[in-house]
């Protein structure tokens, strides 16, 4: 099968003929119709995750369709149209017996503890506790824009920041994660404040639902201009970026007793930003981490997106051929283009 691989962190991303996989005795393979390009792909290749040993086939936010299945498997079979979450629930430690199966102890994370998807074909473990069926009325595409992003935004929003029609919501950056967490927060009836440093993000931000936004590069003060905004600071607020500033601000726009949600990933010089704990504490302030959302939570979502309550696909910015991703994963540190990137063109 055709595969992107790399071969070493920070080096050439080329396209091989790899052997085609086969499935564990709880696993099946799936052929590959459509795949998100994402920024934690970015920092796999980078050789921020631990977990990944070169050579290495990235990928991690998938659609496919099941095309072999392994003798221990009950609830699948060829044919099967399905999507699954970036992290993948073992089915028997203790957070997965409790239903928390996005942070198991024992996890499988295609593209990051096993060769990915970007690739004609992929192997998914644990198939029988992870697959979730695809309806025929949701695209491949689609399916695959949910990948890590929104799955994880959904469950920042509804599950972790638990937010509530009416309620005031800031999202800071407005990537492939704030854009559906605008999204998302917008159909529940919350009132969102966008903020980033690009106007064509404000712009789209605005399209899909949000109320207010603000352009930090051009804000002295961004948690003041919030404040300002929702009189007195927002219910909600998630950092989709992950860096120093914006979790500080995210946290410091806050009203009393408001929630905060961390969804970007804190790597390098970021791991360990300065927060205001003195306002955490004078003013009951609530901080979460949101990683991944559990195969058993797909339905609610995609309950909504049948009922177009929900239009992730909107969030597309471009569909690439396989080969073009070899220049756009190492462009990703600079966010460039507007929307989620989908590889769909594997021939």
């Amino acid at each position: 099968m055709k595969a992107a691989v790399y071969e070493a962190f920070q080096q050439p991303i080329t396209i091989q003929n790899v052997p085609d996989p086969t499935p564990t005795a709880d696993g099946v393979v799936l052929e590959v119709k459509a795949t998100g390009l994402c920024r934690s792909d970015w920092h796999g290749w980078m050789g921020h995750d631990p977990d990944i040993t070169p050579p290495h086939v990235p990928g991690h936010e998938l659609a496919g369709v099941v095309t072999a299945v392994g003798q221990d498997v009950h609830l699948w079979q060829i044919g099967d149209r399905v999507t699954l979450p970036f992290v993948c629930g073992c089915g028997h430690c203790p957070q997965c017996l409790s239903g928390n199966h996005q942070v198991c102890d024992h996890q499988f994370q295609p593209g990051f503890t096993h060769w990915g998807s970007f690739a004609e074909y992929v192997a998914i473990q644990y198939a029988d506790i992870n697959l979730v069926r695809l309806p025929e009325s949701v695209a491949f595409e689609t399916a695959a824009s949910l990948g890590c992003r929104f799955v994880t935004s959904f469950r920042a929003i509804v599950d972790q920041g638990k937010v509530r029609g009416g309620e005031w919501v800031g999202v800071h950056g407005c990537g492939g994660v704030g854009l559906s967490a605008i999204m998302i927060a917008s159909a529940l009836g919350a009132n969102v404040v966008a903020i980033d440093i690009a106007d064509d993000k404000l712009d789209f931000a605005q399209q899909i639902g949000a109320v207010a936004t603000i352009n930090a590069a051009q804000t002295d003060d961004v948690v003041s201009a919030v404040k300002e905004i929702t009189d007195g600071g927002v219910h909600v607020s998630i950092d989709a970026l992950g860096s120093a500033i914006t979790c500080f601000n995210s946290i410091a726009n806050l009203r009393k007793r408001g929630r905060h949600v961390q969804v970007g990933l804190m790597t390098g010089d970021h791991k360990h930003p300065t927060i205001p704990m003195n306002q955490v504490i004078a003013h009951e302030l609530e901080i979460y981490g949101s990683h991944g959302m559990q195969a058993h939570n797909y339905p609610a979502l995609l309950r909504m997106i049948e009922a177009g309550k929900l239009q992730p696909q909107k969030l597309i910015g471009q569909t690439i051929s396989l080969e073009e991703t070899a220049v756009a994963l190492p462009q990703m540190d600079s966010f460039p283009g507007l929307g989620i990137q989908i590889i769909s063109q594997f021939g």
